[in-house]
């Protein structure tokens, strides 16, 4: 089993090719024929494990004439096990412990077989990515290698958006400039193939257009939906049939899978300690630094003990919204990207775009609203995998494989899209879900809406506020703040809902539940004391907006207007400042909170005058006009929340 014979004895001498034909071709022979192949990779110094398989005696005859590629002592291509060379295998048999040793060995074959599904394709591809990462651009060229070189220009295309068809024509003119011997593609198409090893796929899956399916499992071979009848794909011929062509699909949605980018996660050293940051490096002084310190987090550990022990294990969330993807402010298109964030990483790590992970790209124009569930179907099911089964995994720092499993922690969403993906009604009388059936919510004429007036509760027994009639509805609020609904006792009232997708179905209508979640399919989402989150940034925009938008009197953004004040005359409340008409005109008595053109003057140039750190907030400076004494863009810019605290207390002390 010593295999210094490969690269010592000579290759003219006949012994070298009898121990050709009994140890390397026996072996390669033997696996191929398991597979049901009767040819096998020829690992000569030209063919070099690639892509030429050839028969047993043209393999001995290549080896014989050019000899083995370098350092090929494990025969990886040809069936034997990873991480035991020939020479470690001689070396082991040559002990008193061969028993013990084969036992490992066994018990390494059954793990390779488990962590490598079609293991030599990719050792192939990862061989091919490695020999374009050593080999010369061009003949003495110490600067580039094939691969850099390649990832260079093609970093140049995506930030200056060339074509394909400029970056081909690029690359024919640096096929004349190079010097003879170069291995620079020589095509667009020849340059992807060789940064595919590097990217991660992805899956374009059909759908319907009208949100009722996904053609993929017992759908995949489908022309119509089943449901809507709808062509799958855009319709070309006058009949409206698309059996005989097929056409473009009619609605794609990107699937982008989590598993190959957490492995390589793993494989990398210094990503693979952040991910244990929560556990080996956090700060536990009792403080609430890091999710790792909430209830929530201690109560998976509690109720799942064998997932809380290895703190490699991944928790996640989950972020939606609608966006448009085309530069322009118009409400006529909404793409939705689902994001995946770790919660294993350092805090200040968790929200970074090197770290967010977009797993879906729903196609627009229009948003799925409740049939999000649909699309989230190839998510959910790779969740499950990871849950239940778990994928084995190297980890760069053990040195050794593991079983990973992850877990969804929660959702992070602004109110409307919690909606859609809780499937809790977020409009009408009982649209706040933890007052549930208690909410007040009275209807007003005028502004025709409800609004939510019970907000007192949540203070503590004695409030001062709670007894103040004259400053809120009129009324002395008694009640005491409720008491959220536990999982199960939600999971009791949506388990039995049933639903049809698609946008020619409606969902109940007057309910809490619209529909029953897929996230219900998860088996640990019934045990998690908080599932979906508010995103502060939303809230901190629009209540802000809302409030600066009041105070100066913005057109279109104030909260105080003629129907508002009918309203309150409606209510019985705050009659001072009902309005006074006068035949087709109305006078609106100014408010406590009025400014005058001076104060407004006064308060926009103290705003125009803030000056913070770079990239801390938006430019204040932009933000006001003087000539309109009015914040403008606070709807697209990103103002930090100590600005925005801080501008209206400046407001405020100015009244």
């Amino acid at each position: 089993m010593d295999r210094s014979w490969m690269y010592n004895m000579k290759r003219s001498t006949l012994e070298f090719r009898n121990l050709v034909k009994e140890k390397f071709v026996r072996c390669a022979v033997e696996n191929a024929v398991r597979k049901g192949e009767t040819r096998i990779l020829c690992p000569c110094l030209d063919c070099e494990n690639l892509e030429k398989v050839l028969t047993p005696d043209v393999c001995v005859d290549h080896l014989v004439l050019r000899g083995f590629v370098k350092d090929y002592t494990r025969w990886i291509f040809h069936g034997e096990p990873i991480g035991i060379s020939g020479i470690e295998i001689g070396r082991q048999e040559t002990r008193e412990d061969v028993n013990d040793d084969d036992i490992e060995r066994d018990r390494i074959d059954s793990l390779i077989d488990d962590v490598q599904v079609n293991f030599e394709d990719e050792a192939r591809v990862l061989e091919r990515l490695l020999s374009d990462a050593e080999k010369p651009l061009y003949p003495n060229c110490d600067r580039f290698t094939r691969l850099s070189a390649v990832m260079n220009l093609m970093s140049l295309k995506v930030e200056n958006r060339w074509s394909d068809k400029s970056f081909t024509a690029l690359l024919e003119l640096l096929d004349d400039i190079l010097p003879v011997g170069h291995v620079l593609p020589k095509s667009t198409y020849e340059a992807k193939k060789v940064m595919c090893p590097i990217g991660c796929d992805y899956e374009k899956i059909h759908a319907c257009p009208n949100d009722c399916i996904l053609y993929r499992k017992k759908y995949k071979d489908l022309h119509k939906c089943p449901k809507c009848q709808t062509s799958r794909y855009r319709v070309k011929d006058k009949d409206g049939s698309c059996e005989k062509k097929k056409g473009s699909p009619a609605k794609v949605v990107w699937y982008l899978p989590i598993i190959p980018r957490f492995k390589r996660f793993f494989a990398n050293v210094n990503e693979a300690k952040k991910l244990r940051w929560h556990s080996e490096m956090r700060k536990k002084d009792g403080k609430l630094r890091h999710p790792a310190d909430a209830p929530q987090w201690r109560t998976i550990d509690r109720k799942f003990p064998e997932f809380g022990k290895d703190s490699r294990n991944l928790r996640l969330g989950l972020c939606t919204d609608g966006m448009n993807p085309f530069s322009t402010l118009s409400s006529q298109h909404s793409t939705w990207p689902v994001l995946l964030c770790i919660y294993n990483l350092p805090p200040y790590l968790c929200m970074k775009r090197k770290y967010l992970m977009l797993s879906l790209l729903i196609q627009g124009p229009k948003q799925p609203g409740n049939d999000i569930d649909v699309y989230l179907e190839p998510l959910i099911d790779d969740l499950r995998l990871l849950w239940d089964e778990g994928v084995m995994v190297y980890d760069s720092v053990a040195k050794e494989n593991f079983k990973l499993h992850a877990m969804l922690l929660c959702t992070i969403n602004d109110f409307p899209a919690y909606g859609n993906l809780s499937g809790y009604s977020v409009k009408g009388k009982k649209a706040c879900p933890i007052c549930d059936e208690g909410t007040v919510a009275p209807w007003l004429t005028y502004s025709g809406k409800n609004v939510y007036t019970n907000y007192r509760r949540f203070l503590r027994r004695n409030h001062p506020y709670r007894k103040m009639k004259k400053a809120f509805n009129g009324t002395v609020e008694n009640k005491m703040a409720p008491i959220p609904l536990e999982a199960d006792e939600v999971f009791q009232q949506v388990k039995d809902i049933n639903v049809v997708y698609g946008k020619p179905n409606r969902f109940l209508k007057n309910a809490k539940y619209k529909k029953k979640s897929i996230f219900w399919d998860l088996p640990y989402w019934q045990h998690l004391p908080v599932r979906h989150c508010i995103d502060i940034m939303h809230v901190e925009k629009n209540v802000a907006e809302s409030l600066i938008g009041t105070l100066l009197n913005i057109p279109g953004k104030t909260k105080d207007g003629y129907k508002a004040r009918k309203d309150i005359e409606e209510m019985g409340i705050r009659k001072e400042l009902a309005p006074q008409e006068n035949g087709k005109r109305a006078y609106l008595p100014p408010a406590c909170y009025t400014l005058s053109k001076k104060e407004k003057t006064t308060v926009c140039e103290c705003i125009r005058g803030i000056k913070v750190p770079h990239g801390y907030s938006s430019n204040m400076k932009n933000l006001v006009s003087m000539k309109d004494l009015r914040l403008i863009g606070l709807v697209e810019c990103a103002l930090d929340f100590s600005i925005l605290v801080f501008t209206c207390s400046i407001i405020i002390s100015a009244i």
